[in-house]
């Protein structure tokens, strides 16, 4: 089968790899479509994704979806043929968490992830023609729901993890600033959760297009103009810790602000005065826990990704697509994995 395999810093290649057996608890899926994410260009641009560094080759991908081909021996509540996604998150040891955070099997300590090279040896990604799964981590995706779309639950459910912090949106007036797909999911999710007005801000243009297609009822062009100041809830998704200063003084006095832009591991500069004398709270928002069934549930109800989704490669194109995924012209990029199943065709592929 095929794979995208990073080998190194600037090293992608298109590897052929053996075709996965399942174990006992396990399937194999045929991958049929796979989303970018800025971890998967950290470990090409860099070898690296926060602390997690290369130390062998790695298969991309977490962001995927696909169609069970084959069950493990002990698999008895899936079916051949099955559309699914996945949580890609396996805690490791007993799974047990301190009673003030239950449920919040993101903070467990010890987790492996698709596509991520916190643990020697790495765990592989989803970004290959087929991939073993454990049983437990597969997401059957609802009637009407495709595994192009299925491919955006996981980046949904982050999303929704985020506006889950703030609390009930409903009826809120609501700023998001940065729209690259996150931001803009959590637009998505924001609408969908009955939010009122949905400001989003973002010094590109094309970001703030597709942030309007997703449903923002406002759009600010920061190369422009200002962030509107006074709101009482702000969501910070640029991972731009040059725009917190901005971003904190959106917020209005006892307002708050989510952050679910991944800020920089080391040390930076940042105007933070406003958090105190403003009595902001800033609360922090990272992965997700069951809110992948909530993505899964939510796309069967209705809830659009497709104006998310500005490109598409075939898989012989990985190293063009994470490129133009850099890019300031693109927000989704998907790579075709493998041949679609019927109801499922796209309706062009860039390459």
């Amino acid at each position: 089968m095929k794979a995208v395999v990073v080998h190194g810093a600037g090293d992608l290649r298109v590897d052929e790899r053996p075709d996965p057996v399942p174990a006992p608890d396990e399937v194999v899926v045929a991958m049929e479509w796979g989303g970018i994410c800025g971890s998967d260009l950290a470990y090409w641009r860099d070898g690296r994704s926060g602390t997690a560094a290369l130390k062998h080759p790695m298969v991309l991908g977490h962001e995927v979806a696909g169609h069970i081909v084959e069950l493990g021996d002990a698999v008895t509540d899936l079916q051949v043929g099955q559309s699914v996604t996945f949580q890609p998150a396996q805690l490791l040891g007993d799974g047990l968490m301190p009673a003030r955070l239950a449920g919040r099997t993101n903070l467990y300590p010890r987790v492996r992830y698709f596509g991520s090279a916190a643990f020697t040896p790495h765990t592989d990604g989803g970004f290959s023609q087929l991939r073993a799964v454990r049983a437990e981590q597969v997401r059957p995706l609802p009637a009407g729901v495709s595994t192009r779309q299925g491919a955006i639950a996981e980046p949904l459910a982050v999303a929704m993890h985020a506006v889950g912090r703030a609390g009930d949106v409903a009826g809120r007036n609501v700023v998001v600033n940065g729209c690259g797909p996150i931001g803009s999911l959590v637009i998505a999710a924001l609408k969908f959760a009955g939010a009122a007005h949905v400001i989003a801000a973002d010094v590109a243009p094309y970001a703030l297009q597709v942030a309007k297609a997703m449903g923002a009822d406002q759009l600010v062009d920061l190369g422009r103009v200002s962030l509107p100041e006074g709101e009482d809830l702000v969501f910070e998704a640029s991972g731009a810790a040059s725009a917190l200063g901005a971003v904190l003084q959106a917020a209005a006095k006892g307002g708050t602000v989510v952050q679910v832009g991944n800020l920089p591991g080391t040390a930076v500069r940042a105007v933070l005065g406003d958090l105190v004398t403003r009595e902001i709270t800033w609360i922090g928002s990272y992965r997700f826990a069951a809110e992948i069934d909530d993505a899964v549930a939510a796309l069967g109800a209705g809830l659009v990704v497709d104006p998310l989704i500005t490109h598409e490669f075939e898989i012989e194109d990985a190293e063009q697509a994470m490129a133009v995924a850099a890019s300031d012209e693109s927000s989704k990029v998907l790579l075709k994995l493998s041949q679609t199943t019927a109801g499922n065709q796209p309706a062009s592929v860039a390459n």
